[in-house]
């Protein structure tokens, strides 16, 4: 068998669904599984639709999640010709036929089928009726000659032997009467051209499949190898579309959700591998395998998604953790400014305390980031004159300690609550308060360490004068 070769086909008329991402992230292994290629199809003959700014983005969505095609990607509407030319030799060689029927005689057979509560078949018209006989006004569309007599069967690698009677396969366009090729034909075509062993797309293809592998079998090509993978459903159990809420990669970065825990999450949506839930990016190409997809419909869990991302947050390597704050803060928020990343990076131990997201991280991060308090108004009321005594208190205790570090620390704060009489709370808050501008947050010993003596001193005294 020649070397396995697959494809990710998306059209670009809109952002990339992430329906659409597993599509390619199990293509992507697949391939690197079976030491083979992966190639990036763009479906772009949809004219008004199609626009350069999705194609970018599909490509830079890939990216971001690890997946990169091999060679060049392939543009469908610079391949259209070829198209055209098969069609033709279908005419030629007795697989296709001119359908001179009119928009009103198909509107009129979709009608009656409607009222029969029947799927609409297109009646054959002139599959044997001579040319000769044909409207002089109407142009014609080219219809393939689908099989009338039978069965057809697909050894699909995901679903088993799927089973269809050929004569609900209707005689589909190929060629419109416009002359443009239709998504069976060209996708055929492509697929040929590109020397695919290997299509591996969503279940919503079956009925696209018996109509291609006919395609095939009229031209006399080999034909690859298909899989159909369930689609990806809501929580409440219906079909993911582009409507939903969270349904692009850009819907998941922008609140910090590392690609990482993104690509290990949809691996596992739909797909097992022993018991193993945790997969670097070596073991998902070294374990994958089509056998381990699952044959039915796997739903999207947000609340999974933040479970495996904090995951990440929790066990990956400061350094990388860091980076990934980084990129998300100049895409997202803003650059983390040169003075700042000593700070930030050495506070990362307990900036991620509780941290879901990237976003909850720089969130923690403010009270470093910004020199500017800005305080929260129903935490500013909580600032009385005994909360202002405990702060000079601190402030006069702070500024003779030597090293910061929360040895020396703790003892003062328990010193405080000791002669104030009062608990832990009572002398943390107002401090976290004029520190941070807001009674939550990270820790008060983690807090003062991270701002230092000196800035620390200056915000303290800011809020008692």
């Amino acid at each position: 068998m020649s070397k396995v070769a697959t494809r990710f086909a998306p059209s670009p008329t809109g952002a990339l669904h992430i329906g659409g991402v597993r599509t390619a992230l199990f293509n992507w292994l697949f391939s690197k599984n079976k030491k083979g290629t992966f190639h990036l199809r763009i479906e772009d003959t949809d004219k008004e639709r199609s626009k350069e700014e999705h194609k970018v983005q599909i490509i830079k969505s890939l990216k971001w999640i690890g997946i990169e095609h091999d060679g060049e990607e392939y543009i469908q509407s610079q391949k259209i010709e070829d198209h055209i030319k098969i069609a033709n030799e279908l005419l030629k060689n007795g697989n296709a036929y001119k359908c001179y029927c009119s928009a009103e005689e198909i509107e009129e057979q979709k009608k009656r089928a409607r009222q029969k509560k029947m799927p609409y078949i297109y009646n054959r018209k002139w599959r044997d009726t001579d040319e000769k006989d044909a409207p002089k006004d109407i142009k014609p569309v080219i219809r393939f000659k689908s099989k009338i007599e039978g069965n057809s069967q697909v050894k699909d690698l995901v679903q088993g032997n799927v089973e269809i009677e050929n004569n609900t396969i209707e005689d589909f366009i190929i060629l419109r009467n416009d002359g443009t090729p239709t998504y069976n034909l060209s996708a055929t075509v492509d697929d040929h051209q590109m020397g695919m062993t290997h299509i591996i797309r969503g279940d919503d293809h079956k009925i696209n499949t018996f109509k291609q592998i006919q395609i095939y079998q009229a031209m006399g090509w080999d034909v690859p190898e298909f899989a159909h993978i369930p689609l990806i459903h809501t929580i409440e159990g219906k079909k993911l579309s582009k409507r939903d809420n969270a349904s692009t990669l850009d819907d998941y970065s922008k609140i910090g959700i590392m690609p990482d825990a993104l690509r290990n999450y949809l691996l596992r949506l739909g797909w097992s591998y022993q018991d193993k839930e945790i997969f670097n990016l070596e073991e998902s190409i070294h374990c994958f395998n089509l056998e381990g997809i699952g044959k039915s419909p796997s739903k999207l869990d947000m609340s999974r998604i933040l479970s495996m991302n904090e995951y990440y947050i929790k066990t990956i390597n400061e350094k990388d953790l860091y980076k990934n704050l980084i990129e998300y803060c100049e895409i997202y928020k803003e650059k983390i400014q040169n003075h700042k990343e000593t700070k930030v990076k050495s506070s990362l131990s307990f900036l991620k305390n509780k941290a879901k997201t990237l976003e909850d991280i720089y969130n923690n991060a403010k009270f470093i980031l910004n020199d500017e308090i800005k305080f929260n108004k129903d935490d500013l009321k909580l600032i009385d004159d005994k909360a202002k005594k405990i702060i000079d208190e601190f402030s006069n205790k702070l500024s003779s300690i030597k090293e910061l570090n929360k040895e020396n620390l703790e003892p003062l704060v328990n010193n405080l609550i000791k002669t104030n009489e009062i608990n832990f709370k009572g002398v943390g808050q107002p401090i976290r308060i004029a520190l941070t501008g807001s009674k939550f947050g990270p820790g008060l010993y983690d807090i003062v360490i991270a701002l230092g003596k000196e800035e620390s001193l200056k915000r303290l005294a800011k809020i008692t004068s």
